[in-house]
Formats: C-alpha cells, structure tokens, sequence
C-alpha cells in the first residue's frame, strides 16, 4: 500500500503541484520589498555598528585606562597603551580597535565601568584606503562628539532594561 502511494505521488507531481500553489497563492500579495538605499528599516536603540568614545559634559574624556575591554573582546581587536596624566590619574595614550577584527558583540560596551567606549547605530561607513580599519582615539572621540545626541537619545531609550 505505501509503495502504491509513493507511486502515486511520484506520477501525479503533488509535490510540484504544492510548491506551484505556494507561488501561485502569493503573487498576488502585497510586496514587502525595501528598497534600501531609499528607505531604510527602523533600528533598534541596541543596534551595534561603530565605535566611538564618549566625554564628559566638562569635554573630558570618560575613559580611565583600566583595559577591561581590551581584555573582554573576543577577537583581540583593541589595543589600549596608558600613561599617567598631570594630574595623577590613569589615561589613555592609545585606544585603537581594528574594525576588520571586530565582531561587533558589545562586549567592549557592557565591560566598560565609566560608559566610556559605546557603539552607535552607524551601519554605513566604509574605507577607501589602508590604514582607514584601525579606528584611532582621535577618531573615536571625533565619532562619539559628532554623533553626541544619537549617542545619549539612544541609552535613555534603553536605561529601564539596563
């Protein structure tokens, strides 16, 4: 009897026929395509693209050298070197992440005590020559001033579940 069926269905094509009515059922639908770079999907608060070093309101900066993202980054992708200041606190001399490295898990992110090192919702950026993956001090502090607002706007969104 089971061969009989498997006959059946082998001669009959119910398979295809099923795929077929699948098809034939959502032609018809509404699309559902976004045409990215015209329209862009909503993101999530918790999204992780690129890197920046945060401040102060004072203009300080928040990071204090203590290398807890450094040792928590999976990939090894940032390397802290650190020097005391003039005023006998611990500060950074170099803070560079390797984006090529980088695995974006937010471990950097949820290590760092003083919220220093933050990763916004920038998805669009690219490198046009060598050298352009390592995200320098300058160039994280420079990311973390410009995108300041995005940067605050999105850890008041995400406070309550912290």
């Amino acid at each position: 009897m089971q061969r009989l069926r498997s006959l059946l269905r082998t001669f009959l094509l119910t398979e295809l026929l099923a795929g077929l009515w699948v098809t034939l059922r959502n032609l018809f639908r509404s699309k559902i395509t976004v045409h990215y770079p015209e329209e862009k999907t909503p993101q999530s608060p918790r999204f992780r693209g690129l890197h920046a070093l945060r401040r102060y309101p004072n203009g300080q900066e928040r990071c204090i050298g203590c290398k807890l993202c450094e040792v928590v980054c999976p990939a090894l992708a940032i390397t802290i070197d650190t020097a005391e200041s003039a005023d006998g606190t611990r500060r950074t001399t170099r803070y560079d992440i390797d984006l090529f490295k980088c695995i974006y898990c937010g471990f950097c992110e949820e290590a760092c005590p003083v919220d220093a090192i933050v990763e916004t919702r920038i998805l669009e950026y690219h490198m046009e020559s060598r050298g352009e993956n390592i995200m320098t001090k300058e160039r994280l502090l420079a990311v973390g001033e410009r995108y300041a607002a995005m940067i605050a706007a999105d850890k008041a969104a995400d406070a309550r579940y912290r």
